[in-house]
């Protein structure tokens, strides 16, 4: 089981889960496993039947072999008209060589870029016209494949994933190569180099693990081991680990498991079988000494993280050490948060249980508040783990334990995606699908004294890594001087994996050229509601979603940051009041209220945003009537503490000091001013400024409650396992919410900049660029109006992964790891936006690739890409209701926007009679090339030449977007070639799974040392 979960400001993580949780390799088999140990016509032999009796938390399964060792997974969901489709190898970057790290991640790139029966960029143009989403990721121990689709498009699907199984070598160029490899550079430059606290993963594991171990380098790799791969290694990366024998093929939803298997006998079953594929086992790391080390980074708080080595994945420890980190480091209840968090020791404090095949981590981590040593950060660390040692392990611990993680498991079934990746981890892990039944099982099953246990062994006495990241700026120092440099000592190099591969070919009976016709169009019935509305005009819409036993409520309170624009010097109040109603209520402290929640594995949660305030409410069926009393509790009965109160503004302060640390904040930061002006109080970030928020009081946050969070101004939406008439007396404690008098905001005008000038931000030492291009437009939010036909249009700009300027900038030139623009309005008037991270060396020609391609797509498009347009948008409707959450969000957008039921049917009909002239008049109308703002954030050095050169003005700006220095005048203008498509034009198409979505089980952040790399 991978756990919990780091997300450090500024730093988002990626999270690749494995749910297993014991160490034995079967299943205990309940009535609900059947062995069938028959074949198919085809030779598949099915193995395994897993079918649900009654309300068991079970996923019904058929499990196949064939012959060449595929395994083959079909789960049948009929639920929605979809499909999902995963391909799963056992390879991560864990079978990698020394000097060649970070090559399974860009394989994972490679498998993209086309194979012997699909063209160059087909793979993706076909999935995406067909209305799904695809993408790939890459983790220490696999690496998967996946598609979203239709459910009629299901045997395409399985057609291109054979296809780049079976027949990808050939199609390999040293072009495509160099590309991707590019690629894979800008994607570690954006998510490690330019990101705060990026490489202090990479220090943690070479330091932990011994020289040469397979986790002692990242999955992203290191770039002077990427410029050393070249093609060969390619190819023989693919022999050696890309066999079916070593791969897990599962599918799931709309679909019917004997016609699957045919399929799928008939496009893999050809495939030859690969080398075999032993099981890596290593021994544990055991530390002798703590070992410290510490580096530099472009951060305005220092961190502190220690680690100690654990246990892998399925050890029958790893759920008793996940215990341990909830009571130590999660959560307000915790001992971290009691003694580092509250007391503003830290601005952040966390501890985590990390598992992977090989090896886990448990993981300490804080952040002190400026003018607070590292070296005394350590000390309070220590002593809150001896803290435990006198504390142990309560009752309440366990309950709120086992709620909490048995709401995660149920919750992870909301999707088919959700349900393909548990199967598919699984099997490729402990060779048995069916673990959700152990997991539950081994949850339920954890003592007091097994944790207690897991901390004397792990924890107490024991050695650990620990890192000092501490700020370029100087003024602190590490918690000790480093005493650790890697030895090779003892290194034995492994054997050559990669003597005597050959490419064999399979031999088909069939002509493999010919792409699957698709099935009928699925019928996609989009949710039937019920409405109703109470006497202090909130009003309730609902839907009924019974796939698993849990309800998602959604209420949203129209206001938000917007409303100080009347309220001079309060910019910041709005986010402040929703973090206070996150804290205590009249009848529980912050601590208690958490406490509650976590008992009943529920969430309610109160965020702050340009237009809205929003109640977030998550709950198993069998807990709505205590989660509604919470909910009644936080919304009607906020307890607003001084205490919490101070913390928080504390917090907040730092965290807004914290933003010029970062180029992406920067540059939202300064667009934004540039967008909305000197008046609007949206050219302050939701945050508000340190002026701002350092004079406001706890009266303000008191005053805003009582002034701004109505009834009559907010809607509630229920989504779940619950109807109308048994939710209904749950919400009655809603009538007593009074009404107020509140004029909402009205909404700014959206000049258009004189003419399109450059602005740069200098950010020293930045890996790279930040772009944004784009003004403030004069349209909002309409579902079948002007946005909605703007949408359309920029869908082939930059709206989709496989538009014009991600295929340019990324995938032709190598600048960056993916551009992308759209449009953003609301109620009010929004921004367009173009935006990229690129190379600091690139920044120039990426701008002038941007303005290029904005200027020639105002002269129209191609029938090929109508018809792309069409397809993709059209056929898309089958993966949009799917989850609670979609459900939940098509029902805000009725009454947000007060639309008509049948406005999807509305805008079906819109894009069907959509012409390329439509697509070039709203593109002629709404994108002013001429009259447009470019924003561009860099170091100085590496990103400033060049730009003046582009035949604009350019204007400095300091990191707060205010001008330093007098306007450079324009060069003369350079060359920008606008040419008309044609209709034959070539398209190159290129798209991702817009949720960048992950093998998981829990919606969590995750330390980066377990993230996934993507392909997009």
């Amino acid at each position: 089981m991978t756990r919990n979960h780091l997300l450090l400001l500024g730093l988002g993580a990626s999270l690749a889960l494995n749910p297993a949780m014991a160490q034995q390799k079967s299943t205990p088999k309940p009535a609900t496993v059947k062995k069938a140990p028959t074949s198919t016509m085809g030779g598949a032999k099915l193995v395994e039947k897993v079918t649900r009796k009654g309300n068991e938390l079970v996923i019904p399964y058929e499990k196949y072999v064939l012959p060449n060792g595929l395994t083959l997974i079909v789960t049948e969901d009929h639920s929605d008209p979809l499909v999902h489709v995963d391909v799963t190898y056992h390879v991560g970057s864990a079978r990698e060589q020394i000097g060649k790290s970070g090559f399974a991640h860009f394989f994972e790139h490679m498998m993209f870029q086309g194979s012997d029966h699909v063209g160059d960029q087909q793979h993706f143009k076909l999935v995406t016209s067909a209305g799904g989403s695809l993408n790939g990721s890459t983790n220490l121990d696999r690496t998967n494949y996946y598609e979203t689709l239709p459910s009629n498009q299901l045997e395409t699907g399985l057609w291109l994933e054979a296809d780049r199984m079976g027949f990808l070598l050939d199609a390999v160029s040293q072009k495509k190569f160099e590309i991707q490899r590019s690629t894979v550079k800008n994607e570690r430059g954006q998510r490690v180099d330019n990101a705060p606290y990026g490489q202090a993963n990479e220090y943690i594991i070479r330091t932990l693990y011994p020289y040469g171990h397979p986790y002692s380098w990242s999955t992203i790799g290191y770039l002077e081991d990427l410029d050393r791969s070249d093609v060969n290694d390619l190819k023989n990366f693919f022999l050696r680990w890309y066999g079916p024998n070593n791969a897990t093929l599962t599918v799931g939803g709309d679909v019917k498991t004997a016609e699957v298997v045919k399929m799928v006998e008939k496009y893999f079953g050809p495939i030859n079988r690969g080398p075999a594929v032993a099981s890596q086992k290593l021994a544990p790391v055991k530390l002798t000494q703590d070992r410290y080390v510490s580096y530099q980074d472009n951060v305005r708080f220092p961190m502190l993280r220690m680690v100690f080595p654990t246990v892998p994945n399925g050890h029958p420890d790893e759920v008793p050490l996940a215990v341990l980190a909830q009571i130590i480091g999660q959560g307000k209840n915790s001992l971290m948060y009691k003694n580092l968090t509250k007391p503003q020791k830290a601005v952040q404090a966390t501890a985590y249980s990390s598992t992977n095949e090989l090896a886990g981590e448990f993981s300490l981590i804080a952040l002190p508040f400026p003018g607070k040593t590292l070296d005394s950060l350590e000390l309070t660390v220590r002593k809150t783990l001896k803290e435990f040692e006198t504390r142990g392990v309560t009752d309440e611990d366990m309950q709120r334990f086992k709620a909490s993680e048995e709401a995660d498991l149920i919750n992870g079934l909301s999707s088919v995606n959700g349900k393909v990746n548990q199967l598919a981890a699984n099997q490729t892990y402990f060779g048995n699908p069916n673990r959700l039944p152990l997991d539950l099982k081994n949850i339920r099953a954890v003592t007091k004294a097994d944790v207690q246990r897991v901390y004397n062994q792990y924890l107490k006495g024991k050695s650990a890594v620990i890192l000092s990241v501490v700020p370029k700026t100087g003024g602190v120092q590490p918690a000790k001087a480093d005493n650790f440099t890697v030895s090779k000592a003892g290194y034995v190099a492994p054997k050559d994996e990669y003597a005597g591969l050959k490419y064999v070919k399979a031999t088909d009976t069939f002509d493999r050229s010919k792409q699957p016709a698709a099935g009928a169009n699925p019928v996609v019935q989009v949710p039937t509601i019920w409405q109703s509305s109470m006497d202090n005009g909130l009003r309730i819409i609902g839907t009924r979603n019974q796939e698993i036993p849990t309800v998602t409520m959604l209420m949203t309170i129209r206001g938000g940051h917007r409303l100080e624009q009347t309220m001079p010097n309060k910019a910041g109040i709005a986010s402040l009041t929703a973090a206070m109603m996150n804290e205590g209520s009249q009848k529980y402290t912050g601590e208690q209220f958490s406490s509650e929640l976590d008992k009943l594995g529920s969430t309610v949660r109160v965020s702050a945003g340009d237009d809205n305030t929003t109640v977030y409410v998550q709950s198993l069926t069998k807990n709505i009537p205590a989660t509604m009393k919470l909910l009644e509790e936080r919304l009607l009965h906020p307890r607003f503490d001084q205490a919490d109160f101070d913390r928080i503004k504390k917090q907040t302060l730092e965290g807004i000091a914290n933003q010029n640390t970062q180029p992406v904040l920067i540059a939202d930061k300064a667009y934004s001013r540039l967008l909305y002006g000197p008046s609007n109080v949206l050219n302050t970030p939701l945050s508000g400024t340190a002026a701002t928020v350092s004079a406001l009081t706890l009266d303000d946050v008191k005053q805003f409650y009582q002034q701004y969070y109505a009834p009559n101004v907010s809607y509630l939406v229920a989504v779940g396992d619950v109807d109308q008439n048994a939710l209904t007396p749950q919400l009655a404690f809603l009538k007593a919410w009074p009404q107020k008098n509140i004029s909402l905001p009205a909404g700014e005008n959206a000049p258009k900049p004189d003419k399109t000038r450059i602005y740069f931000v200098n950010k020293e030492g930045a890996a790279q660029s930040e772009i944004r291009v784009g003004y403030l437009t004069p349209i909002t939010y309409d579902a079948t109006g002007d946005y909605y036909r703007a949408t359309l249009s920029n869908y082939l700009l930059g709206g989709a992964f496989n538009s014009r300027i991600n295929l340019n900038l990324r995938e032709d030139k190598g600048y960056t790891y993916g551009a992308r623009s759209g449009f953003q309005s609301t109620r009010y008037v929004g921004p367009y936006t173009a935006s990229a991270g690129v190379r600091a060396d690139a920044t120039a020609a990426s701008v002038k690739e941007f303005m290029k391609e904005i200027q020639n797509y105002r002269n129209g498009i191609s029938d090929e890409e109508l018809q792309f347009l069409k397809s993709s948008v059209g056929q898309n409707d089958a993966l949009r209701y799917e989850t609670g959450q979609q459900k939940a969000a098509f029902l805000s957008r009725l009454v947000e926007y007060d639309l008509p039921q049948d406005y999807v049917k509305q805008q079906s009909q819109i894009l069907n009679s959509l012409t390329k002239e439509d697509v070039q008049a709203s593109a002629q109308k709404y994108l002013p090339a001429d009259n447009m703002y470019i924003l561009v954030v860099g170091d100085r050095a590496k990103s400033f030449p060049g730009l003046s050169e582009l035949g604009y003005e350019v204007v400095e700006l300091d990191t707060e977007g205010m001008p330093i220095a007098a306007s450079m005048p324009a060069a003369a203008p350079a060359p920008v070639t606008v040419t008309p498509p044609a209709d034959n034009e070539k398209m190159k198409i290129k798209t991702k799974d817009a949720n960048g979505k992950k093998e998981k089980r829990k919606a969590k952040a995750k330390d980066e040392a377990k993230a996934e790399a993507k392909t997009n």
